[in-house]
């Protein structure tokens, strides 16, 4: 099937936010799901795809596709590509050998078939103070910056990208602070956020309260969250609002791409240390927050919470969201056109490379895989487990400890003694339980 009824199987979780917070009108919809249908077709037309396999159900349990939940019918022990062989098979023996060759290798497959190649060429991003105001989140008073990344082509009209980004900051700053970065979202009227877990202050409290700042990217102003918007955005920009080619860049690269422009900005403000900048993104923000930590390596720290399928999930695991999902037209946009042959003629063992390898691609700095329990299975935080203890082998070539065990830890056990973190909390689809177990990780490299 070419992906059309895909569009509905992906869990009710996500299609009722995006509605949300776009807000689309019925006809609205009907026009997106018409040009991302057309688009995905073109795709498939230019890899020469007549079909692809389809995704699992993950709303339907009863269903003929019901996605897998049982760890005897996942795929429990796969073959998993070796980070440290490289393309000819010889073995990197030293941490030049990763930095110098091996390491390229993987970022190259990963640009090719995965994520998508970033374009040259791409205008500068003029940063523009929109406002600046002194108030106060929760007891603590701060002085908070509202910024557009304005990105401009004359010759391309009617394409422009004004990225959002604000910056809050402890109002008694004397000197530049660390930065937490959110990839988020401005939660729509009458759309409730979901509260602190367990009373406790929230995520931005607790950033303040150690004196950081936090600061807040939107990536949907950076590339829409769907194939209709693939020719705007900043990939349509520098398509000219044309189709993608097999390689280009797709939302997930893109939003990574909006992430590191933001870290630039930082690097300019007197108020922030650029050096000591953390990341941090939930569910589909949270694959593009691995994908920033991996591809951008001025990234301190990653936050990677249930990110899943085309974050820390293993590929080659029948377990919750599949490469079939991602390839289907609800979601393919989030990756380069190339990864749809992993779903038709190829399987996911064909892919060159696997999802350890970008968490790989982080060392040796700290990565904290996070993930919740009941309402989470979709995301297999097994899967992103066993990715993160398969990336233990590049931690240690250089220098840095990977997971303390290759066992799954009981629920709510925190692996935090090594540069690779993992933490299942007792909460669903949510990043907020471990925001206390992720900020002290945290200051264990921040504040020394």
């Amino acid at each position: 099937m070419t992906g059309t009824k895909t569009f509905l199987t992906i869990p009710l979780l996500f299609v009722s936010l995006f509605a949300a917070i776009a807000q689309p009108s019925g006809q609205q919809w009907d026009s997106i799901r018409k040009v991302t249908t057309a688009d995905h077709q073109h795709m498939m037309t230019l890899l020469g795809i007549s079909s692809l396999r389809p995704g699992v159900d993950g709303m339907n349990s009863d269903a003929p596709n019901a996605a897998n939940y049982d760890e005897a019918k996942a795929n429990p022990y796969p073959l998993l590509p070796d980070p440290l062989r490289f393309r000819n098979g010889k073995r990197v023996k030293s941490a030049k050998a990763w930095w110098k060759k091996r390491r390229s290798e993987i970022v190259e497959e990963f640009e090719r078939e995965v994520y998508g190649r970033v374009p040259e060429g791409i205008p500068p991003v003029d940063w523009v103070v929109v406002s600046e105001t002194h108030d106060t989140t929760g007891s603590f008073p701060v002085m908070t910056r509202t910024l557009e990344g304005r990105v401009r082509d004359s010759s391309v009209p009617g394409v422009t990208v004004d990225m959002q980004l604000t910056l809050t900051v402890p109002a008694n700053a004397v000197r530049p602070v660390p930065v937490i970065m959110e990839l988020g979202f401005v939660w729509p009227a009458g759309m409730r956020q979901q509260p602190p877990a367990g009373g406790q202050p929230s995520w931005q409290e607790q950033v303040l309260e150690r004196g950081w700042a936090f600061a807040v990217m939107l990536p949907y102003s950076v590339q829409a969250d769907h194939g209709a918007g693939l020719r705007q955005g900043i990939i349509g920009l520098m398509n000219r609002g044309g189709p993608r080619k097999p390689d280009d860049w797709g939302a997930l690269r893109a939003w990574a791409w909006g992430a590191s422009r933001a870290l630039d900005y930082f690097e300019t403000d007197p108020l922030t240390d650029a050096s000591r900048v953390g990341i941090e993104g939930l569910s589909r923000f949270g694959k593009a927050a691995l994908v920033a930590m991996a591809f951008d390596t001025r990234f301190a720290i990653g936050l990677i919470s249930s990110s899943g399928a085309g974050g820390a999930k293993l590929y080659r695991r029948n377990a919750g969201e599949i490469v079939e999902n991602l390839a289907a037209d609800g979601e393919y946009h989030w990756m380069a056109g190339n990864f749809l042959k992993y779903a038709g003629p190829l399987t996911w063992d064909d892919l060159p490379v696997d999802s350890h390898e970008l968490i790989a691609l982080c060392a040796p700095r700290p990565v904290f895989i996070s993930s919740g329990d009941k309402g989470d299975a979709w995301v297999d935080a097994r899967g992103m487990f066993m990715a993160a203890v398969a990336a233990g082998p590049v931690y240690r070539l250089l220098g840095a400890e990977g997971l303390e065990t290759d066992e799954y830890p009981a629920l709510g056990e925190g692996l935090t003694g090594g540069e690779v973190a993992f933490r299942q909390h007792t909460g669903g689809h949510t990043s907020g339980p471990n925001w206390p177990v992720f900020l002290e990780y945290a200051a264990g490299y921040f504040d020394k």
